[in-house]
């Protein structure tokens, strides 16, 4: 069976929309396969790879893209992640598109550690919205 194939859009493609990318491929690599990209691509956020890692997900193909590199292409299913991307964002051929914004964990001000957990609970609340849409993952 073909995997349905998954877009996440958000300003930047730094940190919400790529924590979204590697849960998916992480957690539902059996029935979906997801990119991300960005209205305005940057480069991924440090913490992203950081709280990633220390959930041992793999991280190795995280890079920061443009929605241009898409334009062309149809996904199953595009989700903005952020209110900016829901605004700027051109249309995408999809079977369906959906909105939920995020915190963006890349504004928390302070140290290390609180920097860590703000793009911790960003990911916990990501997951939980994956799993309410996706089902419970296949791989624990």
């Amino acid at each position: 069976m073909k995997k349905k194939t998954v877009l996440f859009i958000c300003t930047h493609n730094s940190a919400r929309s790529q924590i979204a990318e590697a849960l998916t491929n992480h957690f539902w690599k059996d029935n979906l396969y997801a990119e991300s990209a960005g209205t305005i691509a940057t480069e991924v956020n440090p913490y992203v790879i950081k709280v990633l890692n220390s959930l041992g997900i793999n991280t190795k193909n995280l890079y920061s893209k443009s929605i241009e590199k898409f334009a062309n292409e149809k996904f199953d299913l595009v989700i903005t992640v952020c209110d900016h991307a829901k605004e700027v964002c051109p249309f995408f051929p999809a079977n369906n598109v959906l909105h939920k914004n995020f915190y963006d964990p890349s504004s928390t001000k302070g140290t290390e550690t609180d920097k860590f957990n703000a793009f911790t609970a960003t990911l916990n609340e990501i997951f939980q919205w994956l799993k309410e849409i996706f089902g419970e993952p296949i791989q624990k």
